[in-house]
């Protein structure tokens, strides 16, 4: 039997009254723009880390519209380290539709926000509670955790019949009135009791009736993802150097990376010795050190290879609309790959 909702929240609302976060950036006069753009970099990324990128971000874009007629280079230049760059893409496209279709301003109605680009239910819900007083339900990964554990929740979140369950259950625990604060209070108790690996029961304001830690069965739930074994593949990437400046060419919208610039990039080594013959006669590059990017699905074997070109050589190199020589010295705000920053800094440190 699960406990009684008002027991649950007035519990929970007095515990994230008194220990709860309070002082966060987005909290401090919490529009619907500031509170949007800090559930997105939230998602998948650590408070500590947000914090910087968030002040930075509002610094340069303080409003939805500023946002929206600001160069997607430029966004992308903004969340460079943050990664999952998908989450910068469709906030720029976001904000140009709540231009177009909302008057500039973040919608009201929980399904017109869940129409936007990156914008899930949770996370409607989260903006709209947080900053629009409207009385909803979140479940986002720290809320997953308390809800598994306190209704002994069987089974992997991400499969459709245990997310449908652990809304059912915030549906039913989140209070008619003061949705903000219970919201705030389940994400901070997922963050600082309820963690992952060592909750700390003794101090929950809910372990009385959490089904989990009545049985013992706490580090059970939620139920990890069925393991599967992450495929590898390589690639092989070519650093054009003259002088202080790289050859960069921004990838592909769609695919990884999408929109950030990186080093010219081969399936295999004899597809790089082909384009080294065939443009710039022949030359050898030097090797810098192998390494491995981590994707969510699959590991990228990286060997990389550099090269400092003539003059003469410099008119062979086949520039376009989405190429730039990138300045050592002097950057230009673009978005960069975790793995391109990584070869820069290499690179840098032949010279």
């Amino acid at each position: 039997m699960n406990p009684a909702p008002n027991s649950f929240s007035q519990r929970l609302i007095s515990w994230q009254k008194q220990h709860g976060r309070h002082d966060l950036p987005w909290q401090q006069n919490p529009t619907a723009y500031r509170v949007w753009v800090s559930e997105i970099m939230l998602q998948q990324t650590q408070v500590t880390t947000v914090i910087p990128y968030f002040e930075r971000f509002m610094a340069s874009f303080d409003s939805i519209s500023a946002l929206a007629a600001a160069p997607l280079d430029q966004v992308l230049h903004h969340w460079t380290g943050l990664g999952y760059y998908a989450r910068a893409r469709n906030l720029h496209k976001a904000a140009q539709t709540m231009v177009a279709d909302f008057g500039g301003e973040f919608p009201d109605n929980l399904d017109d926000a869940i129409s936007l680009p990156g914008v899930g239910r949770s996370t409607a819900s989260a903006i709209l509670t947080f900053s629009k007083g409207a009385q909803l339900p979140i479940l986002d990964g720290n809320v997953k955790r308390v809800l598994a554990r306190h209704g002994a929740i069987e089974g992997w979140p991400g499969k459709t019949s245990v997310q449908k369950a652990l809304w059912a259950l915030s549906e039913e625990l989140t209070p008619s009135d003061n949705a903000a604060v219970f919201n705030q209070g389940m994400m901070d108790l997922g963050s600082s009791i309820c963690r992952r690996g060592q909750p700390l029961c003794s101090e929950c304001p809910v372990a009385k009736d959490c089904k989990a830690q009545l049985s013992g069965r706490q580090r059970e739930f939620p139920n990890s993802k069925p393991k599967k074994e992450k495929p590898v593949k390589q690639t092989q990437m070519l650093l054009l150097k003259s002088g202080d400046t790289v050859f960069l060419q921004a990838r592909p919208a769609a695919g990884i990376w999408g929109g950030l610039y990186c080093p010219l990039d081969f399936d295999d080594r004899a597809a790089m010795q082909a384009y080294l013959a065939e443009h710039l006669g022949g030359a050898s590059a030097h090797s810098l050190d192998a390494f491995r990017h981590t994707f969510s699905h699959y590991h990228l074997d990286i060997e990389a290879h550099w090269l400092e070109l003539e003059p003469q050589m410099l008119n062979q190199v086949m520039e376009g609309p989405s190429s730039l020589w990138y300045n050592l010295v002097q950057p230009q705000q673009v978005g960069l790959a975790a793995a391109t920053e990584r070869l820069l800094q290499a690179i840098q440190s032949k010279e």
